[in-house]
């Protein structure tokens, strides 16, 4: 008996141990997948960094908003927000293929010359890094890699001036073309932000590329970059409430 009794722990140990490694291993996304995916752990016992949908795999709650964050940094125009009160998770770090094309290709030494114009040229390595390059539909036709990426510094985009520009800062980019976007997205009608409700609370501020994919946004006919995400079950009512018509009335003035 307590050699099945220790068999049946042992057992139940082990089932134990492999639920927490799954746990700990479960991957899902705050914006976009393959762009802004975070690894689930606990903060402290009992407190997760995140709750995933077994639904559609997007982040549904976190626990700590501001984990793993920078400083946005400078900004035109956002000289009223304090010092520390908007950050951003770095970019760089999810880009994968970044430093082994920056150090074996695009080095500021190799290739030694430049495209002379903008048709785009077969590059089996690059269409295997990066099958969008083939078919760039950001811009249509209008635009070409140089017009994002700086052409020595391939670690860095760059701006109207010739200037780099982090991958962590890509709203810098994008608002040399999207500038209405950007205006919208710095006061917080364009973008998604998490954290402390106050006007002037620390906020987690996300970037363009989180949730657009820059080199294919012509992703269906109407989703315009974002993938069609299967939308989750309404919440449960109430116990007691039978409907939910209450949310047809209109609200009472104060």
């Amino acid at each position: 008996m307590k050699k099945l009794v220790s068999k049946i722990l042992f057992l139940a140990f082990c089932c134990g141990a492999v639920s927490s490694a799954f746990a700990a291993d479960t991957i899902c996304f705050e914006s976009r997948k393959g762009a802004s995916e975070v690894t689930k752990h606990d903060i402290q016992p009992g407190l997760p960094n995140v709750k995933c949908s077994p639904k559609t795999g997007a982040v549904l709650w976190w626990g700590d908003p501001f984990e793993g964050t920078v400083p946005l940094g400078d900004m035109p125009l956002m000289g009223n927000i304090l010092p520390g009160k908007a950050v951003v998770k770095p970019r760089s770090e999810k880009l994968a293929i970044l430093p082994m094309c920056v150090t074996a290709c695009h080095n500021g030494v190799t290739p030694p010359t430049l495209p002379k114009n903008k048709k785009p040229t077969p590059l089996p390595t690059m269409e295997g890094l990066l099958p969008d390059a083939k078919n760039l539909q950001h811009g249509r036709g209008g635009i070409w890699c140089l017009d994002c990426h700086h052409a020595t510094q391939r670690n860095k985009l760059v701006d109207n001036y010739g200037d780099p520009i982090s991958f962590d800062q890509p709203q810098l980019l994008c608002g040399k073309c999207h500038g209405d976007k950007l205006r919208d997205w710095r006061d917080g009608i364009h973008t998604k932000r998490i954290g402390e409700w106050a006007t002037t609370g620390k906020k987690r501020w996300f970037v363009c590329t989180e949730c657009h994919n820059p080199h294919n946004v012509q992703d269906g006919a109407r989703n315009r970059g974002f993938p069609q995400i299967a939308p989750e079950s309404p919440p449960q009512l109430p116990k007691g409430m039978k409907d939910a018509k209450h949310e047809h009335l209109p609200p009472v003035s104060h």
